[in-house]
């Protein structure tokens, strides 16, 4: 049996977010930055707020598997992070 790394488990088991199914595979920024918003706001579990757990994941998720990306898929999830600033009115705020 494959040895998972541990990115993946967190990905898989966070405590802060329950993750819809693949959300990281999809290929329309906005509808990544909706599912993480969504996980983000329903989770019991997350440490900081909704918009930082949020980005965290999905910062996190790009550090970790950014390497084993396409070109077109890390810049769907770069482009995500500009629609979770949206979702969650921080566009001027927060854009690094």
């Amino acid at each position: 049996m494959a040895q998972r790394k541990w990115s993946q488990e967190v990905t898989d088991h966070s405590d802060a977010l329950d993750l819809e199914h693949g959300v990281f595979t999809r290929h329309d920024p906005a509808e990544i930055a909706s599912s993480l918003k969504r996980s983000a706001e329903r989770s019991e579990r997350r440490k900081a707020d909704p918009y930082r757990s949020a980005m965290s994941m999905l910062t996190f998720y790009i550090n970790r598997a950014g390497k084993d990306l396409d070109k077109t898929q890390k810049q769907v999830l770069e482009d995500a992070k500009g629609e979770l600033r949206k979702a969650f009115g921080r566009e001027a705020e927060d854009a690094r």
